[in-house]
C-alpha cells in the first residue's frame, strides 16, 4: 500500500472526509462494491489532486472539478466525481499485477489504479494536453505515486510502447473505439469507455470475445469530450428561439425548420402510456436505439418556466421528428402507475400518428425491458449485415455499435 502524504494543515480533516466519502459511496450510491476499490479510495489523498479547492469540495462524493477551460469557458479537462471513477473501477475489475492504460490524465484516477495493481503492476496514463499531462505528473509525484507513467500523446493511437494491456480505462467522452485500443488489448482484456450513443453517454465495460467487443455492464455517465483525432461533432439544428435538435451518429439530415418552428408554436397534443415513469436513463437508451432516426430535443430553461415545454426538454430528451411534426417524452403524477406515468407531447400536423408510435415504444419498454442492464451492446469492427441506420445499429467511424434488447 502506498504511503499517503497529506497536506500538513489538512491531515486529520482530509482523512476523516475521505473515510466518510468511502462510506457514502458504499452505502448510499452503491458505487463501491468491492473491498479493493474501497481501500484504494480510502488511501489516495484526493485533495492533492484538487489543488486550490476546499477539502469538502475535494471529498464530495459526486462532485466533479473543472481543471481547464477553453476560451469560451467550456471544460477541456476535469477531475471527475469520485462516484463515477469508483463505478468504472468496479466495472474494470482490476487485479494486482495488471498492466493498465488510462486514457485522459487527471492524476487521481491513475493513483487509484496504482493502488489496485500494486507494486507488481503497471499504470500508463496518456493525455493530448501538455498542461494536463504535466499537472497530472506533478500531482502524482506529490501524492507519492511517481511510478505512474504519464505520456503526452493523442490517445487515438493508444500507447503501443507499453502494450499489451489487461485493462484500458477511458476517462473522456469517446465518439468511437479506435482500432489501436483493441489491438493493444490482451485477448482476455477489458475496455471501460464512456461511449457516446446518439447523444447519450454510457460507461460500458467491453470484454473481447475473440472477434468483437461485448458488453458485460453499462452505467450512466458524463465526461468532457475526447480531443484530437478521436473527437467528434454533432449536428445542431435550431427549431425556435432556445429550442435545438441535437443529432449524433447519423448522416447529416435536412429538417423543415420553418414547419417545426410553426409546430412548436402551436397547441400540443398529449398522449399517455398508462406505464410507470422510472429508470429514465434505461428508457432513454431504449428510445434512442430503437427508433433509427431519433434525435435529442433540448430547450432553454426559460421556455420550460413559461410552460411551453416539459421539464424533460431542458435536460435533453429523445424526440421523434417527421416533416413538420415533433414528439417527445414527458411525465405526470399518477399513483396508479407507481408515482409517475410516461407520456408524450406532440406538435404538428401528424401529431396523432407520431404520438401513437412514441407511446407504443414506451409501452414496449415498460412491458419487456423495465429493468437495469436490459440492453446488450456489441462493438463490431466489421460492417453489419443490416443497413445503417436500422433499429439497434449505430454507425461509427471505425465500426458499428449493435444494441439489442433481449
Amino acid at each position: 500500500m502506498t504511503t499517503v502524504r497529506e497536506a500538513p494543515e489538512g491531515t486529520p480533516d482530509a482523512a476523516v472526509l475521505r473515510a466518510a466519502m468511502v462510506r457514502e459511496l458504499r452505502d448510499e450510491y452503491n458505487a463501491i462494491t468491492s473491498d479493493a476499490v474501497a481501500a484504494a479510495v480510502a488511501t489516495v489523498p484526493r485533495h492533492l489532486f484538487a489543488v486550490g479547492e476546499p477539502l469538502k469540495a475535494a471529498y464530495a462524493a459526486n462532485n466533479a472539478l473543472v481543471i481547464k477551460r477553453d476560451t469560451r469557458g467550456a471544460a477541456l479537462s476535469s477531475l471527475s466525481a469520485t462516484h463515477i471513477q469508483a463505478v468504472m473501477l468496479e466495472q474494470a475489475g482490476i487485479d494486482p499485477g495488471m498492466r493498465v492504460l488510462e486514457v485522459g490524465s487527471g492524476g487521481y484516477n491513475a493513483a487509484l489504479i496504482q493502488e489496485l495493481v500494486g507494486a507488481s503492476g503497471t499504470v500508463v496514463s496518456v493525455d493530448i494536453d501538455r498542461d494536463i499531462a504535466e499537472r497530472a505528473r506533478t500531482c502524482l509525484v506529490n501524492a507519492g505515486y511517481g511510478r505512474v507513467e504519464v505520456v503526452l500523446a493523442d490517445a487515438e493511437h493508444g500507447v503501443p510502447g507499453h502494450a499489451p494491456y489487461d485493462r484500458i480505462i477511458v476517462t473522456a467522452g469517446a465518439c468511437d473505439i479506435p482500432p489501436a485500443w483493441v489491438d493493444q488489448l490482451r485477448e482476455s482484456g477489458r475496455i471501460v469507455v464512456p461511449l457516446r450513443l446518439r447523444g447519450l453517454t454510457r460507461s460500458i465495460a467491453f470484454d473481447h470475445d475473440g472477434r468483437d467487443l461485448v458488453s458485460r455492464s453499462y452505467q450512466l455517465s458524463g465526461f468532457v469530450p475526447m480531443q484530437g483525432a478521436g473527437s467528434g461533432e454533432e449536428q445542431l439544428v435550431s427549431v425556435g428561439d432556445g429550442a435545438t435538435l441535437r443529432i449524433e451518429d447519423q448522416p447529416r439530415q435536412h429538417f423543415d425548420v420553418d414547419a417545426l418552428r410553426n409546430a412548436l408554436g402551436s397547441p400540443r397534443l398529449e398522449r399517455w402510456s398508462g406505464t410507470t415513469f422510472d429508470l429514465p436513463d434505461e428508457q432513454e437508451l431504449f428510445l434512442m436505439t430503437s427508433a433509427p432516426n431519433a434525435v435529442v430535443l433540448q430547450v432553454k430553461q426559460e421556455l420550460v418556466d413559461q410552460g411551453r415545454f416539459a421539464p424533460s426538454a431542458a435536460r435533453g430528451v429523445p424526440a421523434l421528428v417527421s416533416g413538420g411534426t415533433l414528439a417527445y417524452r414527458t411525465k405526470r403524477p399518477n399513483p396508479q402507475t407507481g408515482g409517475y406515468e410516461s407520456g408524450v407531447f406532440a406538435h404538428g400536423p401528424e401529431a396523432e400518428v407520431i404520438a401513437e408510435h412514441y407511446v407504443e415504444l414506451l409501452r414496449r419498454w415498460a412491458r419487456d425491458h423495465f429493468r437495469r442492464g436490459a440492453a446488450r451492446i456489441r462493438y463490431l469492427s466489421e460492417a453489419p449485415n443490416a443497413p445503417v441506420p436500422s433499429p439497434g445499429l449505430i454507425a461509427k467511424r471505425h465500426g458499428t455499435v449493435e444494441v439489442s434488447w433481449p
